[in-house]
């Protein structure tokens, strides 16, 4: 019997139930629907932190002290708070091939105060390379200057957030805001970016140059220093990487390379995206078991299906049919049944994924290779599912089959 012939007598016994057949595709439909929806949500998590990750800088390299080892331990106990010196960073832009830009960190937190306005914020000292590594723009204004860096001078750059807290729709620029009781100038407000890898506000930051910050807001503190680092290319990373942490071993004695952490972004990107991989992988396979159900619904009634047609398929084989006919009948059944329902999950799953990204202002990504897998999937489960009941079929007898009541 030619194939279209099947194909059609297949439908045409899927139509005579329709009800029976809606209800034995609504597991594949929510199945689908449901891996789509999870597969969407975690690909919008990584996108989210690709994102955040790229607004951070390019080919950024953070170096700190390790705070776990005995000999920054030591270091900390005695006051100094950190390895690191001011002196390294200049000694990594002139012996370190592949640096683009260094500069110092050093972060405390203060009260802002503005007329009657008060804002608790972060405040960052840094260099002027700095917004360069974070790879930063201003909306208002312009960056602090190195002459400015060199002698301490009071000023400050802004984020977005303190700028709408402190200022409420008035102009930033050249005004005087007071950090710590210490008067500083306004001479910029940086562009937004956002939210971090760590759900932080970028926003709400004070940056003012590190001399200033060292010895007008910190005095006699000691700081945790860190380095901030751009590469010339993110091929030079691991190079730079390691020629830093060689040149910090040199410049510190009896020090190594556990002393320092010499991080960056490829390393927490690789973190970030093993933690949304195997999250991604969890709710597509919570998901998976409903399509799994579908399946085994779709046997179920199969099943049924072949019990109620044995008189049926009796007459057929007596007219001619052959079990491979029969076979491919059932088969096409199933497969169809799947095929619907995962076309109708592909949609629900859309407009669900939709549904939770607007309410709850997540970012979701609907990929084509999640709705491949899933309307593959989908076809193989009403292939896997529908072979049995579709061979039972196939093998009855004949005589049987024609007696059946």
């Amino acid at each position: 019997m030619p194939i279209i012939a099947i194909i059609r007598i297949a439908f045409k016994s899927l139509q005579r139930n329709k009800t029976r057949t809606f209800l034995t595709m609504l597991g594949i439909i929510i199945g689908v629907a449901a891996v789509i929806t999870m597969l969407a949500i975690g690909q919008g998590a990584k996108k989210i932190v690709d994102e955040q990750i790229s607004s951070m800088g390019t080919n950024v390299l953070t170096i700190s002290s390790n705070f776990s080892s005995s000999r920054s331990t030591a270091s900390a106990g005695a006051g100094t708070g950190t390895l690191l010196k001011i002196d390294d960073v200049e000694a990594v832009k002139e012996n370190v091939k592949g640096v683009r830009y260094a500069s110092p960190v050093v972060r405390t937190w203060g009260q802002i105060k503005y007329g009657s306005q008060n804002w608790r914020t972060s405040v960052q000292g840094a260099d002027i390379d700095y917004f360069y590594i974070r790879d930063m723009q201003t909306s208002a204004g312009n960056f602090f200057n190195s002459n400015e860096v060199r002698s301490g001078t009071k000023v400050c750059v802004i984020g977005q957030t303190v700028a709408q807290n402190i200022f409420e729709g008035e102009d930033p620029i050249d005004k005087v805001i007071r950090i710590r009781n210490v008067p500083v100038k306004v001479v910029g407000v940086l562009q937004s970016k956002g939210q971090n890898v760590m759900g932080n506000d970028q926003d709400d930051i004070v940056i003012a140059p590190y001399t200033m910050v060292l010895s007008r807001l910190m005095g006699d503190r000691r700081p945790m220093l860190m380095i901030n680092v751009s590469a010339e290319s993110k091929e030079m990373i691991p190079v730079v990487q390691q020629d830093i942490t060689n040149l910090l071993q040199q410049r510190h004695r009896d020090t190594t390379s556990e002393d320092f952490w010499v991080r960056s972004q490829t390393d927490i990107a690789e973190t970030s995206e093993t933690v949304s991989n195997t999250l991604t992988i969890l709710l597509a396979s919570i998901a998976g078991i409903s399509l799994l159900v579908g399946g085994i619904g779709i046997m179920n009634i199969m099943l049924v299906s072949v019990t109620e047609r044995i008189k049926e398929i009796g007459i057929r084989m007596a007219v001619g049919a052959k079990k491979r006919d029969v076979l491919l009948q059932f088969i096409i059944e199933a497969v169809t049944i799947s095929v619907l329902g995962g076309i109708m999950g592909i949609v629900l799953g859309y407009v669900a994924a939709k549904i939770v990204g607007n309410t709850m202002h997540w970012s979701v990504s609907v990929t084509a290779w999640s709705i491949m897998l899933s309307v593959s999937f989908s076809c193989l489960i009403g292939i896997f599912f529908g072979w049995y009941p579709a061979k039972k079929a196939a093998n009855l007898n004949l005589i049987d089959a024609l007696r059946y009541e």
